[in-house]
């Protein structure tokens, strides 16, 4: 595995590239954040590989027990396309280091660097058969992992519909445990004491970065309505140095949405926002005629019950509401059927306490958004799904214990 991170590191040029090529992401994002995260990740879990163990119990009566933590066996790994090199290795790094098997189905639009890490496994020397890629569509290559009898587990990233069809597969066949990190429509909760020029960065990058292609997107941000108006007016400036082009650009802010069914499926959410009475502050179209780039969208007047409110859109889109209260916002920060991430800006730390542990969701930032860390688990409540990913919590899934007991014969205690 430590070679393997070696191998990410000496290619992370040619990897950079064909996740912009793949994906639309930036490419030097990609360059200094996401190729040596997929590094870091191996490192840390080649680190874990040699501190599994068990436990050892005290029986009552002339018996001593302990556990052992044994690999699961074969493990499914399907992975999104909005981060796939990061999602390759949060789910296939944890595993080895379990000892599984896998077989990794990357996401047919973003298949590229899944193959070309495949190869590197082999060149670092991890041996045929242990690591996997098949491309192919979810209802074909993703649905025969599902419902395949050797098959002893899934790990899944992706749609809350997809999700239900994984765990139903799992019911039908074997029973492989399923672990989900599925949608999220997450709030943003900024506070009447925040620096707003700070929380108007933040609001940005929860929402606009990775075009807005992120599970954790924080797409409903909630202003306290003292320093509303000034937020609307401040962002609304800040977005006119905001530049949508080639995503190997290093200039660029924002690059095309991953494909034309995205594209297309975000200014239709466009479009109801505006149908249902919602104001469109700033953006709401495509940027040029050739591509799959949408300008930077802010919404206002957002009522809870319209559809860009509830619904994941998965792009550049915000809506923007006002609140008045703590109880008015933590209700209306809950009330989705997702529970994946949340931002609060403040700086009452008694505030910050409450709120936080308030909201359902599975992690929390407070002054920042979009933090992550390999030691971090990551997952969601609710819809959002279950299992973690990240830290030494992500290597539970891939382990199962086993409890062997054996007598003692002439022990001097017991």
């Amino acid at each position: 595995m430590m070679k393997l991170a070696d191998l990410i590191d000496e290619h992370q040029e040619e990897l950079a590239i064909l996740e912009s090529l793949d994906s639309g992401k930036l490419f030097h994002h990609n360059k200094v954040m996401d190729i040596p995260g997929a590094a870091n990740s191996v490192r840390y879990y080649a680190g874990a590989a040699d501190k599994i163990h068990g436990e050892t119990m005290k029986c009552s009566g002339e018996f001593q027990g302990y556990t052992l933590k044994e690999p699961i066996g074969v493990v499914g790994h399907i992975i999104p396309w909005n981060f796939p090199s990061i999602m390759f290795f949060a789910k296939v790094a944890p595993a080895l280091a379990a000892g599984c098997t896998m077989i990794v189905k990357p996401a047919e639009q973003t298949p590229l660097t899944a193959l070309y890490y495949a190869n590197l496994a082999k060149e670092a020397g991890i041996p045929d058969g242990v690591l996997n890629v098949v491309t192919g569509f979810g209802s074909t290559a993703g649905a025969a992992l599902c419902s395949h009898m050797n098959v002893d587990a899934i790990s899944f990233t992706g749609s809350t519909e997809v999700g239900r069809l994984i765990m139903e597969a799992s019911a039908r066949s074997n029973l492989k445990p399923v672990s989900l990190e599925l949608g999220g429509k997450s709030p943003l909760i900024i506070f009447n004491d925040a620096d707003v020029n700070m929380a108007i960065n933040v609001a940005k990058q929860a929402i606009f970065y990775n075009k807005g292609e992120i599970c954790i997107a924080g797409s409903r941000v909630f202003v306290h309505e003292g320093i509303y108006d000034e937020f609307i007016k401040k962002i609304t400036e800040s977005l006119k140095d905001w530049v949508v082009g080639d995503p190997f650009d290093s200039n660029v802010n924002q690059g095309p949405q991953v494909d034309k069914k995205q594209f297309e499926k975000i200014l239709q959410y466009i479009e109801y926002g505006k149908r249902d009475g919602a104001t469109l502050l700033t953006g709401g179209k495509p940027c040029g005629k050739n591509g799959y780039f949408i300008e930077p969208t802010i919404f206002t007047d957002v009522k809870e019950d319209m559809v860009i409110a509830r619904d994941e859109i998965f792009g550049p889109v915000m809506s923007l509401m006002k609140f008045k209260t703590i109880e008015e916002v933590i209700e209306k920060a809950n009330n989705t059927i997702y529970g994946l991430a949340a931002g609060i800006i403040t700086n009452d730390l008694n505030i910050a306490n409450r709120v936080s542990r308030s909201i359902r969701a599975g992690i929390i930032w407070i002054n920042c958004y979009t933090v992550f860390d390999q030691d971090c688990p990551y997952g969601g409540y609710k819809m959002s799904g279950f299992g973690r990913d990240l830290g030494l919590h992500a290597l539970e899934k891939y382990l199962q214990e086993k409890t062997v007991i054996t007598p003692i014969y002439g022990s001097p205690w017991l």
